[in-house]
């Protein structure tokens, strides 16, 4: 499957060229809110003021690139679209007694309000989906576009994810252990050596087609997810996955890896790249844009600038051993150690 376009909106200046000439954005503390660019030109005022954050995203990353493409379909992944509408009107039906409630939350309260906003705003009568799988969302988004693809009844889709960060989701996981506590700052988490991580937000979208073109930037090979995996079974599978596309360890130059900073689980990562990796370039990402559930979308984006030929800023650096271009990209991405995603990506076409 051949990619021809993207679009990002994360806790960096990501929907502009900022990000790529070292503006980066220092964070404090442990939520990473998205920056968002101006609507204004691309949705309508009266429509932006009814619209919940991660809707917003959502559209503001994806109709920009349904107006310069032919898309046939949308596919997302998300764990948590939607769910700050959802609480909303959950608790206006207490505050009001069950009474006159606005409507508005109630329709962008379920995760597929956002692909379902991208096709009434687009007109895209084709396939839409919306899938909800925690953190392995965005890898099942990308599996669904393969195997349509493949069908040959659709030449091009929109794939990508939306997630925001839920005051209610974010209290709960703080309770649970899941964030840092202490001084520090985006610049120190992934040296921090500490329990827990960061919260963050945002939005990717891809066109993704069947064949490839003129415009085409990079090829998403293959998609792999599991979970549960203990030990050695992250290095083995991984290996597995990269012989069933006929590939061998070393061949694989680029490495964009989830490290967050939490050091009950990050060693999972530096065993994976000391085992099959050690002379990979290696590139990190949530100590710029934090760790929720389907940033690996944003490991992907990262990837195919990458293959673009695109520079990275140096924050993102974590391993530099050769200055060749990337020519094959692993993106391997965990949740707590039990959800384990791996994409392949690479300019073969």
């Amino acid at each position: 499957m051949y990619i021809t376009n993207t679009a990002c909106i994360s806790p960096q200046r990501t929907f502009d060229n900022s990000f790529f000439e070292g503006k980066i954005q220092v964070y404090r503390g442990d939520r990473y809110t998205a920056i968002e660019p101006e609507y204004g030109k691309l949705i309508p005022a009266g429509l932006l003021r009814r619209m919940g954050k991660a809707v917003r995203m959502g559209v503001g990353a994806g109709l920009p690139l349904m107006q310069d493409a032919d898309v046939e379909g949308i596919i997302l992944g998300t764990a948590n679209g939607g769910l700050e509408d959802c609480l909303k009107f959950l608790n206006q039906i207490v505050d009001y007694n069950e009474g006159t409630l606005t409507p508005t939350n109630f329709v962008q309260s379920t995760p597929n309000a956002v692909a379902g906003n991208l096709a009434l705003m687009s007109k895209t009568t084709g396939y839409n989906a919306t899938h909800v799988h925690n953190s392995l969302a965005f890898e099942a988004a990308l599996l669904d576009a393969i195997l349509l693809l493949e069908e040959k009844k659709i030449k091009k889709l929109l794939v990508g994810n939306v997630e925001e960060i839920s005051d209610y989701n974010h209290n709960i996981d703080s309770l649970s252990g899941s964030f840092k506590t202490g001084n520090y700052t985006s610049e120190t988490l992934l040296t921090s050596d500490s329990p827990g991580s960061v919260n963050g937000e945002g939005a990717c979208m891809f066109v993704i087609g069947s064949e490839p073109g003129r415009e085409t930037v990079a090829r998403l090979r293959d998609v792999c997810q599991s979970s549960y995996l203990d030990g050695n079974e992250v290095a083995e599978r991984c290996d597995d996955f990269l012989q069933r596309n006929g590939l061998a360890a070393e061949q694989i130059d680029t490495l964009i890896l989830g490290f967050s900073g939490d050091n009950r689980t990050d060693y999972i990562y530096d065993n994976l790249a000391s085992q099959l990796f050690p002379a990979s370039n290696i590139y990190t990402y949530k100590n710029m844009v934090g760790n929720y559930p389907t940033a690996s979308a944003f490991a992907a984006w990262l990837g195919v600038q990458l293959l673009g030929g695109q520079q990275m800023p140096a924050e993102c650096i974590y391993q530099k051993s050769s200055s060749e271009k990337a020519k094959n990209v692993l993106i391997y991405n965990h949740s707590k150690g039990t959800q384990h995603g791996f994409i392949l990506l690479d300019n073969q076409f």
